[in-house]
């Protein structure tokens, strides 16, 4: 399908990890010229488009990007390459091969319902476009997040996934009072009141989540420490990193660490997980999936997380469905499979089609 892999590529050349408003531009451009559907751009930067009535099916990516390679750039444009059956370049895969396919799908497809595109800003810096959709009232019914999903349950094979962690990232501040070392007893040891509190996180239990028989596990592990000012001082402060990754409906209590005298638990990012609330839409989405492909798809669950989680908070039924495969995103070889997004546009315009069920 050269159309896809030319759009791709248009996508994908656009610079947008520092300022998303050119490719922005290229999407409601290509929506306007290519489309009758109804096409806005908030005031976040991102372009959402609808056609269609009734009960509501989003095709939602971002076009955002984390900041390139140096191989990865050129003279001010990113730099894209095709071999092999595949593109490579800074948001192949993470994730403007799926916001292409999902513009194609959109264009393409003749709904059941109202079918939506979006296309978020802000997405690799803590879900900013989504956020702030959201905020202003975007909550459609249901949607399929084109973050990656292939190769979960095996090789080529593009899975539904229907739950993916959070992650929540905390800072625990220990205060003591500082001494000459000489004289250790005439201060208090703030780092060894860190430790105090490192134990206490390596007790805590981890949670799990089911979800339509798949399990999903969170994990909490401190990542970084540091405190104190000399050789010679007995520190007064120390601060402790902890990565958090949260399952629907469950948490760590890390507020424990509190139970240590001087340290102080701080929350700095709160990064929301999914779980899809309607096994018949997986499912549909699973149906469309199977039908697109030569191999069994599953139900996966995923651990990162996507803009997903904030859609699923504020009430949309979501589930992910992809071209990214595992290892991909975010590196200097990224690429994505052309097949496998031609593949996804069937996917989105099969689900598209036949959700919801009248």
């Amino acid at each position: 399908m050269q159309e896809l892999t030319d759009l791709t590529r248009e996508l994908v050349s656009v610079p947008s990890h520092e300022d998303e408003t050119a490719c922005g531009d290229a999407i409601e451009r290509w929506l306007r010229e290519e489309t009758d559907a109804d096409v806005t751009r908030d005031d976040h930067g991102n372009v959402v488009a609808r056609k269609g009535e009734g009960t509501s099916l989003a095709l939602v990516g971002h076009h955002d990007v984390v900041p390139p390679d140096e191989s990865q750039e050129d003279a001010g444009e990113y730099v894209v390459e095709e071999r092999d059956g595949r593109l490579y370049g800074r948001g192949t895969a993470d994730m403007k091969g799926a916001v292409a396919a999902s513009m194609l799908a959109f264009r393409d497809a003749d709904p059941a319902g109202e079918l939506v595109f979006v296309s978020f800003v802000g997405e690799e810096t803590g879900g900013e476009g989504a956020r702030g959709a959201i905020e202003d009232g975007f909550v459609p019914d249901y949607a399929i997040v084109g973050e990656g999903s292939t190769n979960y349950s095996g090789d080529d094979v593009t899975d539904v996934v229907v739950a993916h962690k959070g992650r929540r990232a905390s800072t625990v501040v220990a205060r003591g009072s500082a001494s000459h070392a000489s004289e250790p007893e005439a201060g208090v040891n703030a780092v060894y009141r860190a430790c105090d509190a490192v134990d206490v996180i390596r007790d805590l239990d981890v949670p799990t989540a089911d979800v339509f028989g798949e399990r999903l596990s969170g994990s909490v592990v401190v990542t970084e420490i540091d405190g104190g000012s000399a050789w010679n001082v007995v520190p007064e402060r120390c601060e402790v990193t902890v990565d958090e990754r949260t399952v629907p409906g469950e948490y760590a209590d890390l507020s424990r660490v509190e139970s240590v005298e001087g340290v102080e638990w701080v929350l700095e990012q709160d990064l929301p997980p999914m779980a899809c609330d309607d096994e018949a839409f997986a499912e549909t989405v699973l149906d469309a999936a199977t039908a697109a492909q030569e191999n069994s798809p599953e139900l996966v669950t995923k651990p990162h997380a996507t803009d997903a989680g904030w859609l699923a908070g504020a009430g949309t039924t979501c589930v992910i469905c992809g071209a990214s495969e595992p290892g991909e995103a975010h590196t200097k070889d990224e690429s994505v499979s052309l097949s496998v997004l031609e593949r996804c546009y069937e996917i989105y315009r099969g689900a598209a089609e036949s959700w919801p069920d009248a």
